[in-house]
């Protein structure tokens, strides 16, 4: 059960600039689209597609780390993972079946041909959005496994993006479609309390002696 109490509690140790900031944020948060990074080698690019997901409202990022390890730890991008929520798979197959099991579709980005351009697609129903290594693109696992294509339409003589760049025009496009289409793409109640919670949390020197102070009142 929520603890009402605690949060109203630990709301006393902020501005009611930093509270009103909460909420309004988190209004315009979804879990309606979710974006997955399957084994992005340089550091730079893993930690700008989690500022992308924090500015464009996305909540959570999903990190393969099969080949590469921990490839976030060391330069995060700064201040953003406090605000985004960051799974961590070792493998990709833990990754799309977690996801497909909360009812997401599974949309990988691919410059092929058969691939739906940005512009044209809707995400509909749960989308989790795939993008893959540097070098090589996205495994054949996700290939194999996803339940549709998307690319970014070019009219230049380069062929390709920047991983990074390639997520940010996608997170930006499709977050904009979900919130101003009829869809209820905006947290649950709960989801809204819980985050208020972590982001307060998060946001208070030494919480852990406070909040043992506080239980022990």
């Amino acid at each position: 059960m929520f603890d009402h109490e605690l949060l109203n509690y630990l709301e006393g140790y902020l501005t009611e600039e930093r509270k009103q900031r909460f909420c309004d944020v988190l209004q315009k948060r979804t879990r309606h689209i979710t974006v997955a990074v399957e084994d992005v080698y340089q550091l730079h690019n893993t930690s700008a597609i989690l500022r992308s997901c924090d500015v464009f409202g996305v909540q959570d990022l999903h990190v393969v780390e099969d080949r590469f390890g921990k490839r976030m730890d060391k330069n995060i991008a700064m201040g953003a993972e406090q605000w985004v929520d960051v799974n961590r798979y070792q493998t990709t197959t833990d990754c799309i079946s977690k996801l497909k099991n909360e009812g997401y579709q599974i949309v990988a980005t691919t410059p092929h041909d058969d691939s739906s351009l940005l512009h044209d697609f809707y995400p509909q129903k749960k989308s989790a959005i795939f993008f893959g290594t540097e070098r090589e693109g996205l495994s054949k696992e996700v290939m194999q496994r996803a339940d549709g294509f998307l690319k970014i339409p070019m009219v230049g003589f380069s062929e390709s993006l920047n991983v990074s760049v390639s997520a940010a025009i996608i997170i930006q496009e499709l977050a904009q479609k979900v919130r101003s289409s009829n869809l209820d793409w905006q947290l649950t109640p709960m989801e809204v309390l819980d985050k208020r919670l972590d982001w307060t949390k998060k946001s208070i020197k030494d919480v852990e002696g406070i909040i043992k102070r506080y239980r022990n009142t």
